[in-house]
Protein backbone atom coordinates (compact mmCIF):
# COMPACT_ATOMS: atom_id res chain seq x y z
CA UNK A 1 0.00 0.00 0.00
CA UNK A 2 1.44 3.51 -0.87
CA UNK A 3 2.35 5.98 1.64
CA UNK A 4 -0.61 8.13 0.29
CA UNK A 5 -2.75 5.60 0.79
CA UNK A 6 -1.94 4.59 4.27
CA UNK A 7 -2.49 8.01 5.27
CA UNK A 8 -5.66 8.59 3.58
CA UNK A 9 -7.00 5.49 6.19
CA UNK A 10 -5.83 6.90 9.10
CA UNK A 11 -7.81 10.05 8.96
CA UNK A 12 -10.60 8.54 9.60
CA UNK A 13 -9.37 7.77 12.93
CA UNK A 14 -8.48 11.35 13.20
CA UNK A 15 -9.66 14.30 15.23
CA UNK A 16 -9.00 17.16 12.33
CA UNK A 17 -12.21 19.41 12.94
CA UNK A 18 -10.88 23.01 13.33
CA UNK A 19 -10.48 24.70 16.55
CA UNK A 20 -13.33 26.62 17.60
CA UNK A 21 -11.38 29.26 19.64
CA UNK A 22 -11.07 33.03 18.57
CA UNK A 23 -7.93 33.29 16.10
CA UNK A 24 -7.01 37.06 15.28
CA UNK A 25 -4.47 36.75 12.28
CA UNK A 26 -0.86 38.32 13.28
CA UNK A 27 0.01 41.86 12.58
CA UNK A 28 2.89 40.68 10.27
CA UNK A 29 1.21 37.54 8.46
CA UNK A 30 0.13 38.11 5.16
CA UNK A 31 -2.65 35.96 2.86
CA UNK A 32 -1.38 35.45 -0.68
CA UNK A 33 -3.41 33.55 -2.66
CA UNK A 34 -1.63 31.65 -4.82
CA UNK A 35 -0.46 28.86 -1.54
CA UNK A 36 -1.26 25.68 -1.60
CA UNK A 37 -4.89 24.44 -0.77
CA UNK A 38 -5.17 28.48 0.95
CA UNK A 39 -8.40 28.07 2.19
CA UNK A 40 -7.68 24.46 4.28
CA UNK A 41 -4.95 26.89 5.89
CA UNK A 42 -7.26 29.63 6.96
CA UNK A 43 -9.79 26.96 8.00
CA UNK A 44 -7.45 26.01 10.38
CA UNK A 45 -6.16 29.31 12.03
CA UNK A 46 -3.02 29.09 9.97
CA UNK A 47 -1.76 32.26 7.74
CA UNK A 48 1.38 32.73 5.72
CA UNK A 49 4.42 34.80 7.13
CA UNK A 50 6.68 36.23 4.61
CA UNK A 51 10.46 36.82 4.71
CA UNK A 52 13.27 37.40 2.55
CA UNK A 53 11.09 36.12 -0.41
CA UNK A 54 10.27 32.68 1.59
CA UNK A 55 7.09 32.14 4.14
CA UNK A 56 5.98 29.81 6.86
CA UNK A 57 3.10 29.23 7.94
CA UNK A 58 1.94 30.33 11.72
CA UNK A 59 -1.41 28.84 13.55
CA UNK A 60 -2.46 30.68 16.78
CA UNK A 61 -5.86 29.51 18.79
CA UNK A 62 -6.42 30.75 22.09
CA UNK A 63 -8.52 29.63 24.98
CA UNK A 64 -9.78 31.47 27.91
CA UNK A 65 -8.59 31.13 31.06
CA UNK A 66 -10.71 29.08 32.93
CA UNK A 67 -10.83 26.34 30.27
CA UNK A 68 -9.98 23.17 31.72
CA UNK A 69 -7.11 21.29 31.13
CA UNK A 70 -6.57 18.05 33.44
CA UNK A 71 -7.01 18.71 36.99
CA UNK A 72 -6.62 22.39 36.27
CA UNK A 73 -7.68 25.43 34.67
CA UNK A 74 -5.12 27.81 33.32
CA UNK A 75 -5.81 30.61 35.46
CA UNK A 76 -4.37 28.26 38.57
CA UNK A 77 -0.89 29.42 36.58
CA UNK A 78 -1.42 32.74 38.03
CA UNK A 79 -2.26 31.46 40.98
CA UNK A 80 1.18 29.18 41.16
CA UNK A 81 3.73 32.22 39.82
CA UNK A 82 1.94 34.30 43.17
CA UNK A 83 2.93 31.26 45.18
CA UNK A 84 6.57 30.91 44.03
CA UNK A 85 6.54 34.84 44.62
CA UNK A 86 5.48 34.72 47.82
CA UNK A 87 7.77 31.93 49.08
CA UNK A 88 11.09 31.82 50.44
CA UNK A 89 12.15 28.85 48.93
CA UNK A 90 14.90 28.82 45.94
CA UNK A 91 14.02 25.96 43.77
CA UNK A 92 14.89 25.27 39.93
CA UNK A 93 11.28 25.41 38.91
CA UNK A 94 11.03 29.31 40.62
CA UNK A 95 9.41 31.31 38.98
CA UNK A 96 10.49 34.32 41.67
CA UNK A 97 10.69 37.68 40.30
CA UNK A 98 8.72 36.89 36.73
CA UNK A 99 5.17 36.99 35.55
CA UNK A 100 3.10 34.53 34.53
CA UNK A 101 2.69 36.18 31.33
CA UNK A 102 6.37 36.12 30.96
CA UNK A 103 6.18 31.85 30.77
CA UNK A 104 6.78 30.58 27.03
CA UNK A 105 5.57 26.52 27.30
CA UNK A 106 7.77 24.98 24.21
CA UNK A 107 7.88 22.08 22.27
CA UNK A 108 8.89 21.11 18.71
CA UNK A 109 7.97 18.78 15.68
CA UNK A 110 11.04 17.08 13.75
CA UNK A 111 11.70 14.45 11.15
CA UNK A 112 13.72 12.46 13.03
CA UNK A 113 14.84 11.23 17.15
CA UNK A 114 18.49 11.92 16.47
CA UNK A 115 20.91 14.99 16.38
CA UNK A 116 22.77 16.79 13.57
CA UNK A 117 21.82 18.76 10.65
CA UNK A 118 19.78 16.30 8.65
CA UNK A 119 17.02 16.28 11.55
CA UNK A 120 14.88 19.04 10.45
CA UNK A 121 12.35 20.68 12.81
CA UNK A 122 9.05 21.50 11.06
CA UNK A 123 6.78 22.81 13.89
CA UNK A 124 7.51 25.35 16.91
CA UNK A 125 4.96 25.48 19.08
CA UNK A 126 4.42 27.30 22.42
CA UNK A 127 1.72 28.49 24.89
CA UNK A 128 1.36 31.44 27.02
CA UNK A 129 -0.36 33.50 28.71
CA UNK A 130 -1.97 36.90 27.47
CA UNK A 131 -5.02 39.10 29.05
CA UNK A 132 -7.01 36.64 30.14
CA UNK A 133 -6.38 34.05 27.76
CA UNK A 134 -4.39 31.08 26.96
CA UNK A 135 -2.66 32.07 23.61
CA UNK A 136 -1.00 28.67 21.49
CA UNK A 137 1.05 29.59 18.70
CA UNK A 138 2.87 27.51 16.09
CA UNK A 139 5.41 27.79 13.12
CA UNK A 140 5.15 25.77 10.68
CA UNK A 141 8.34 24.67 7.79
CA UNK A 142 6.44 24.68 4.58
CA UNK A 143 9.75 22.65 3.26
CA UNK A 144 13.30 21.63 4.34
CA UNK A 145 15.37 24.65 3.25
CA UNK A 146 12.77 27.29 4.39
CA UNK A 147 13.78 27.75 7.51
CA UNK A 148 15.11 31.55 7.51
CA UNK A 149 11.22 32.83 7.71
CA UNK A 150 9.96 29.71 10.28
CA UNK A 151 12.93 31.12 12.54
CA UNK A 152 12.52 35.12 11.91
CA UNK A 153 9.29 34.92 13.43
CA UNK A 154 9.77 32.76 16.13
CA UNK A 155 12.61 34.32 17.16
CA UNK A 156 11.28 37.91 17.30
CA UNK A 157 8.42 36.78 19.25
CA UNK A 158 10.24 33.98 22.04
CA UNK A 159 11.59 34.85 25.57
CA UNK A 160 14.38 32.69 25.38
CA UNK A 161 14.87 33.31 29.54
CA UNK A 162 11.64 31.46 30.14
CA UNK A 163 11.04 28.69 28.28
CA UNK A 164 9.22 26.03 30.07
CA UNK A 165 10.09 22.47 28.39
CA UNK A 166 10.42 18.91 28.56
CA UNK A 167 13.68 17.53 28.15
CA UNK A 168 14.25 20.49 26.25
CA UNK A 169 17.39 21.44 27.14
CA UNK A 170 18.94 17.75 26.13
CA UNK A 171 16.85 17.73 23.09
CA UNK A 172 14.77 20.67 21.62
CA UNK A 173 17.32 23.76 21.99
CA UNK A 174 20.42 21.62 20.94
CA UNK A 175 18.28 20.62 17.77
CA UNK A 176 17.48 24.13 17.51
CA UNK A 177 21.08 25.27 17.50
CA UNK A 178 22.04 23.11 14.87
CA UNK A 179 19.39 24.36 12.44
CA UNK A 180 20.02 27.91 13.39
CA UNK A 181 24.00 27.59 12.64
CA UNK A 182 23.10 26.92 9.22
CA UNK A 183 21.10 30.08 8.38
CA UNK A 184 22.75 32.26 11.64
CA UNK A 185 23.53 35.38 8.82
CA UNK A 186 20.13 35.78 7.95
CA UNK A 187 18.48 35.70 11.38
CA UNK A 188 18.83 37.29 14.59
CA UNK A 189 21.13 35.87 17.13
CA UNK A 190 20.27 33.08 19.10
CA UNK A 191 20.77 33.65 22.73
CA UNK A 192 21.55 31.13 25.75
CA UNK A 193 19.07 29.44 26.59
CA UNK A 194 17.57 30.01 30.25
CA UNK A 195 14.66 27.63 31.27
CA UNK A 196 12.41 25.50 33.39
CA UNK A 197 12.73 21.61 32.52
CA UNK A 198 9.55 19.64 33.58
CA UNK A 199 11.20 16.37 32.47
CA UNK A 200 13.58 16.14 35.04
CA UNK A 201 11.34 17.37 37.95
CA UNK A 202 9.28 14.61 36.22
CA UNK A 203 11.47 11.69 36.87
CA UNK A 204 12.37 12.84 40.81
CA UNK A 205 9.05 12.99 41.35
CA UNK A 206 7.35 9.32 39.46
CA UNK A 207 10.16 7.29 37.58
CA UNK A 208 9.43 4.79 40.81
CA UNK A 209 6.09 5.18 39.97
CA UNK A 210 5.35 5.00 35.84
CA UNK A 211 7.12 2.81 33.64
CA UNK A 212 8.72 5.25 31.61
CA UNK A 213 8.34 8.83 32.08
CA UNK A 214 6.95 10.35 28.39
CA UNK A 215 4.89 13.23 28.84
CA UNK A 216 1.62 11.26 27.57
CA UNK A 217 2.14 8.92 30.65
CA UNK A 218 2.86 11.43 32.86
CA UNK A 219 -0.56 13.20 31.29
CA UNK A 220 -2.80 10.14 31.50
CA UNK A 221 -1.61 8.78 34.99
CA UNK A 222 -1.08 12.16 36.61
CA UNK A 223 -2.61 14.99 35.73
CA UNK A 224 -5.91 13.63 33.86
CA UNK A 225 -5.51 14.53 30.62
CA UNK A 226 -6.72 12.04 28.20
CA UNK A 227 -6.67 12.92 24.46
CA UNK A 228 -9.07 11.80 21.92
CA UNK A 229 -7.82 10.21 18.84
CA UNK A 230 -4.49 11.92 19.10
CA UNK A 231 -1.62 10.96 16.40
CA UNK A 232 1.33 9.17 18.07
CA UNK A 233 4.45 11.62 17.96
CA UNK A 234 5.95 8.86 15.39
CA UNK A 235 4.32 9.27 13.15
CA UNK A 236 4.86 12.85 12.42
CA UNK A 237 8.02 12.95 10.25
CA UNK A 238 6.03 10.35 8.03
CA UNK A 239 3.07 12.57 7.84
CA UNK A 240 5.28 15.73 7.17
CA UNK A 241 7.11 14.69 4.54
CA UNK A 242 3.89 13.48 2.91
CA UNK A 243 2.38 16.93 3.10
CA UNK A 244 5.80 18.14 1.66
CA UNK A 245 5.56 15.99 -1.16
CA UNK A 246 1.52 16.81 -2.08
CA UNK A 247 0.91 20.05 -0.35
CA UNK A 248 -2.16 19.12 1.22
CA UNK A 249 -2.00 20.14 4.67
CA UNK A 250 -5.08 18.04 5.55
CA UNK A 251 -3.36 15.27 7.71
CA UNK A 252 -0.55 17.83 9.24
CA UNK A 253 -3.27 19.47 11.49
CA UNK A 254 -3.16 16.35 12.98
CA UNK A 255 0.49 16.69 14.12
CA UNK A 256 -0.31 20.81 14.72
CA UNK A 257 -3.32 19.56 17.41
CA UNK A 258 -0.81 16.72 18.96
CA UNK A 259 1.67 19.73 19.57
CA UNK A 260 -1.20 21.77 20.68
CA UNK A 261 -1.46 19.52 23.25
CA UNK A 262 1.81 19.31 24.13
CA UNK A 263 2.12 22.25 25.04
CA UNK A 264 -0.90 23.10 27.12
CA UNK A 265 -0.29 19.97 29.11
CA UNK A 266 2.98 21.71 30.07
CA UNK A 267 1.10 24.38 31.64
CA UNK A 268 -0.75 21.76 33.42
CA UNK A 269 2.29 19.98 34.57
CA UNK A 270 4.03 23.08 35.75
CA UNK A 271 1.05 24.34 37.72
CA UNK A 272 0.90 20.22 39.36
CA UNK A 273 4.88 20.09 39.55
CA UNK A 274 4.97 23.37 41.74
CA UNK A 275 1.84 22.55 44.01
CA UNK A 276 4.01 19.71 44.78
CA UNK A 277 7.31 21.40 45.86
CA UNK A 278 5.71 23.76 47.32
CA UNK A 279 3.64 21.76 49.42
CA UNK A 280 0.49 23.35 48.62
CA UNK A 281 -1.71 20.19 49.23
CA UNK A 282 0.03 18.80 52.68
CA UNK A 283 1.48 15.19 52.39
CA UNK A 284 0.88 13.78 49.41
CA UNK A 285 2.68 10.14 48.14
CA UNK A 286 5.45 12.92 45.68
CA UNK A 287 6.36 14.17 49.80
CA UNK A 288 8.97 11.67 49.59
CA UNK A 289 10.74 12.53 46.85
CA UNK A 290 10.16 16.04 47.48
CA UNK A 291 12.03 15.93 50.70
CA UNK A 292 14.38 14.27 49.32
CA UNK A 293 15.16 16.36 45.92
CA UNK A 294 15.32 19.50 48.91
CA UNK A 295 18.08 17.69 50.49
CA UNK A 296 19.90 17.00 47.29
CA UNK A 297 19.36 20.49 46.37
CA UNK A 298 21.28 21.45 49.72
CA UNK A 299 18.26 23.08 51.27
CA UNK A 300 18.65 21.76 54.60
CA UNK A 301 16.25 23.54 56.48
CA UNK A 302 13.50 22.83 54.45
CA UNK A 303 14.45 19.32 54.06
CA UNK A 304 14.10 19.11 57.46
CA UNK A 305 10.68 20.65 57.37
CA UNK A 306 9.52 18.26 54.88
CA UNK A 307 10.67 15.17 56.23
CA UNK A 308 9.22 16.50 59.55
CA UNK A 309 5.60 16.79 57.60
CA UNK A 310 5.54 13.45 56.55
CA UNK A 311 6.64 12.30 60.39
CA UNK A 312 3.62 13.53 61.38
CA UNK A 313 0.85 13.08 58.80
CA UNK A 314 2.49 9.60 56.18
CA UNK A 315 1.43 6.58 56.13
CA UNK A 316 3.50 3.95 58.30
CA UNK A 317 6.47 3.52 55.88
CA UNK A 318 6.26 6.48 54.68
CA UNK A 319 6.85 8.14 58.36
CA UNK A 320 9.33 5.39 58.99
CA UNK A 321 11.68 6.24 55.93
CA UNK A 322 11.47 10.02 56.73
CA UNK A 323 12.28 9.26 60.38
CA UNK A 324 15.56 7.18 59.16
CA UNK A 325 16.44 10.77 56.60
CA UNK A 326 15.70 13.21 59.49
CA UNK A 327 17.89 11.41 61.96
CA UNK A 328 20.84 12.21 59.47
CA UNK A 329 20.00 15.88 59.80
CA UNK A 330 19.82 15.84 63.44
CA UNK A 331 22.69 14.15 63.84
CA UNK A 332 24.16 17.03 61.61
CA UNK A 333 22.87 19.73 63.90
CA UNK A 334 24.34 17.66 66.92
CA UNK A 335 20.83 17.22 67.55
CA UNK A 336 22.50 13.13 68.88
CA UNK A 337 19.33 12.53 71.43
CA UNK A 338 16.46 13.48 69.53
CA UNK A 339 18.80 11.18 66.54
CA UNK A 340 19.01 8.25 68.62
CA UNK A 341 15.75 8.09 69.53
CA UNK A 342 14.57 8.41 65.62
CA UNK A 343 16.94 5.74 64.78
CA UNK A 344 15.89 3.31 67.49
CA UNK A 345 12.36 3.45 66.82
CA UNK A 346 13.31 2.67 63.27
CA UNK A 347 15.50 -0.23 64.38
CA UNK A 348 12.26 -1.35 65.19
CA UNK A 349 9.81 -1.01 63.06
CA UNK A 350 11.52 -0.37 59.75
CA UNK A 351 11.91 -2.74 57.18
CA UNK A 352 15.19 -5.04 57.45
CA UNK A 353 17.29 -3.18 55.30
CA UNK A 354 16.10 -0.08 57.46
CA UNK A 355 16.91 -1.81 60.34
CA UNK A 356 20.07 -2.56 59.46
CA UNK A 357 21.39 0.99 58.97
CA UNK A 358 19.28 2.27 62.17
CA UNK A 359 20.94 -0.19 64.25
CA UNK A 360 24.53 0.97 63.24
CA UNK A 361 23.59 4.38 63.06
CA UNK A 362 22.76 3.80 66.98
CA UNK A 363 25.74 2.26 67.44
CA UNK A 364 27.70 4.91 65.99
CA UNK A 365 26.09 7.69 68.43
CA UNK A 366 26.49 5.13 71.39
CA UNK A 367 30.21 4.70 70.42
CA UNK A 368 31.79 8.17 70.03
CA UNK A 369 28.71 10.57 71.19
CA UNK A 370 27.67 8.82 74.46
CA UNK A 371 30.97 6.93 75.33
CA UNK A 372 28.86 3.88 75.85
CA UNK A 373 30.58 0.92 74.23
CA UNK A 374 28.20 -1.85 75.61
CA UNK A 375 25.54 -0.17 74.29
CA UNK A 376 26.97 0.46 70.71
CA UNK A 377 28.31 -3.44 70.46
CA UNK A 378 24.97 -4.47 71.20
CA UNK A 379 23.62 -2.34 68.71
CA UNK A 380 25.96 -3.77 66.00
CA UNK A 381 24.67 -7.15 67.44
CA UNK A 382 21.48 -7.08 66.78
CA UNK A 383 22.05 -5.43 62.97
CA UNK A 384 24.30 -8.58 62.31
CA UNK A 385 21.74 -10.83 63.24
CA UNK A 386 19.25 -9.04 61.03
CA UNK A 387 21.23 -8.68 58.18
CA UNK A 388 22.22 -12.75 58.50
CA UNK A 389 18.08 -13.77 58.51
CA UNK A 390 17.66 -15.88 55.48
CA UNK A 391 14.42 -14.07 54.98
CA UNK A 392 16.57 -10.90 53.86
CA UNK A 393 17.87 -12.53 50.85
CA UNK A 394 21.68 -12.51 49.53
CA UNK A 395 23.85 -10.49 52.45
CA UNK A 396 26.21 -7.52 50.94
CA UNK A 397 28.86 -8.99 51.61
CA UNK A 398 31.10 -5.75 51.74
CA UNK A 399 28.45 -4.79 54.89
CA UNK A 400 29.13 -7.28 56.62
CA UNK A 401 32.46 -7.00 56.91
CA UNK A 402 32.37 -4.20 57.53
CA UNK A 403 29.96 -4.71 60.34
CA UNK A 404 32.18 -7.05 61.88
CA UNK A 405 35.18 -5.54 61.96
CA UNK A 406 32.83 -2.60 63.90
CA UNK A 407 31.90 -5.55 66.31
CA UNK A 408 35.35 -7.35 67.18
CA UNK A 409 36.69 -3.45 67.61
CA UNK A 410 34.01 -3.12 69.80
CA UNK A 411 34.42 -6.02 72.29
CA UNK A 412 37.87 -5.58 71.96
CA UNK A 413 37.46 -1.98 73.36
CA UNK A 414 34.92 -3.32 75.53
CA UNK A 415 38.07 -5.80 76.77
CA UNK A 416 40.52 -3.22 77.27
CA UNK A 417 37.65 -0.85 79.24
CA UNK A 418 37.54 -3.78 81.48
CA UNK A 419 40.96 -4.97 81.98
CA UNK A 420 41.72 -0.82 83.02
CA UNK A 421 38.97 -0.98 84.90
CA UNK A 422 40.11 -4.27 86.61
CA UNK A 423 43.58 -2.35 87.30
CA UNK A 424 42.05 0.71 89.11
CA UNK A 425 40.17 -1.54 91.43
CA UNK A 426 43.88 -3.70 92.72
CA UNK A 427 45.82 -0.27 92.82
CA UNK A 428 43.05 0.86 95.70
CA UNK A 429 45.47 0.20 98.88
CA UNK A 430 43.71 -2.32 101.34
CA UNK A 431 42.99 -0.69 105.09
CA UNK A 432 44.70 -1.92 107.67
Amino acid sequence: MSLKNKLNRMKKHMNLEPVKHSSPIPENAEIVKDIPYLEKWLENDTVSYHFDDDYCFIREVRYPLNHEHGLYAFSELKTIVKEWNQAPLEHPLSTKGRKSEELFFFDTETTGLGGGAGNTIFLLGYAYIEGEEVVVKQHILREPGSEIPLYQTFLENINYETLVTYNGKSFDWPQLKTRHTLIKEHVPKLPEFGHFDLYHASRRLWKNKLERVKLSAVETDILGVHRKDDIPGYLAPMIYFDFVERKNPEILFGIMKHNEMDVLSLITLYIHLSRKILQLDGYTEESMQIARWLDYLGKKQESVDAYEKIVAAGNEEDRIIAGHALAFQKKKQKQYNEALEIWRGVALKGHAQLKIAASIECAKLYEHQFKDVSAALECSMDAHQEMMRKENGVVDEKKQIELEKRISRLEQKQISKGSASGARKSAVPISE
